[in-house]
């Protein structure tokens, strides 16, 4: 009897430290890892240009007759105007003072005499219509009405000249100094403005993406200097024809910049969206690995690494579209892949 409880007890003991050392064996295969929920969201596919930047409204103002130097207040400000002012459309910046030629112009004679000629044909117009003048004299009154309001809109435009306008809204980026009062001659630069609410930059596409790129296409444009701040533009213009000495294409891009953030003449990079998905399952390049049979992904099922073939759209430097093998929602595994196989039991950190 003491031999067979001897035998009982060594198999008991056998059986029990069989399941310990089944259980450390099962707690060391059990790989760490970190999970995500697959989910969907935008992707592009991007295309690297640079390029400077030039103002969409750009014009430099001379004087267009000669006359003594008056540089106007800007009502916003109460000082007279200087350089980063911004100016409305047909804003006067500076006026020209020139006795002389206002008279040569006659002004107030010219208004007097279309005043006249205008009373005149509307009085012959009337006799007409009650037979006491003739049709001839009804036209030589219409003529001289005419040449009257004529004239007077061409002393018009000879006052104008004593003024420098702003011929858009903008923003005045030069300014030359003159002393109040000083006499300039005709033809002299006095103000330059410019409106870079929207900015052109003019790019050269390499001849490989001639069928890459496309009208309409969108791009993201930074600066080097502002990376923080990025604007939006779209191809407005392509050129057809391939340089043959630089073997490139012409191309021009529009670019947003209502709050003036970026400056003409800046150094841009646009990064021109050649493929885009509004909504796909998108993961990051490195978790997905390369194997014989394909692409393969890892998620979890009930504590379990699952292998999923897989195939690829889009890809970018840091992301790729999955478009095939992965449902949102599903645990994607996103740390410890490397060390995963098929079925492999999985410990999920948190």
């Amino acid at each position: 009897m003491k031999k067979y409880f001897l035998i009982a007890v060594l198999a008991i003991a056998l059986f029990f430290g069989c399941r310990n050392e089944d259980d450390t064996q099962g707690a060391d295969v059990s790989v760490p890892v970190r999970i995500a929920d697959v989910i969907k969201k935008p992707i592009f596919n991007t295309l690297t240009i640079n390029g400077t930047v030039t103002p969409a409204g750009s014009m430099e103002l001379k004087t267009e007759a000669e006359g003594r130097y008056m540089l106007q207040v800007n009502p916003r400000t109460g000082k007279p105007y200087r350089m980063g002012d911004k100016v409305k459309k047909g804003e006067k910046i500076i006026v020209l003072e020139n006795e002389e030629y206002v008279i040569s112009i006659r002004i107030d004679a010219k208004k007097l005499d279309l005043e006249n000629a205008k009373q005149e044909y509307e009085k012959q117009q009337s006799l007409y219509d009650k037979g006491g003048v003739t049709l001839s004299e009804l036209k030589n009154s219409e003529v001289s009405y005419i040449n009257a309001k004529y004239d007077y809109e061409n002393a018009l435009i000879q006052m104008k000249k004593l003024q420098v306008v702003s011929p858009f809204e903008g923003l005045i980026v030069d300014l030359p100094y003159f002393t109040p009062d000083i006499k300039l001659a005709s033809a002299t630069a006095v103000l330059k403005v410019m409106d870079y609410s929207m900015l052109i930059l003019n790019v050269e596409f390499p001849e490989k993406f001639i069928s890459t790129v496309d009208l309409g296409q969108e791009a993201f444009v930074t600066n080097y200097n502002l990376k923080d701040d990025t604007l939006m533009a779209a191809i407005t213009e392509l050129s057809p024809a391939i340089n043959e000495s630089t073997r490139t294409f012409k191309g021009v891009m529009k670019v947003k910049n209502p709050e003036l953030i970026m400056r003409p003449g800046m150094f841009v990079k646009a990064e021109i969206v050649v493929e885009k998905r509004d909504s796909a399952i998108v993961v990051d390049r490195e978790v997905i690995q390369s194997k014989r049979r394909g692409k393969i992904v890892y998620v979890v099922e009930r504590n379990t690494a699952v292998e999923k073939s897989i195939n690829t759209g889009i890809e970018t430097d840091d992301e790729v579209e999955i478009t095939s093998g992965l449902q949102p929602g599903e645990k994607l595994v996103v740390e410890g892949y490397e060390m995963l196989s098929n079925r492999t039991k999985v410990k999920v950190q948190r």
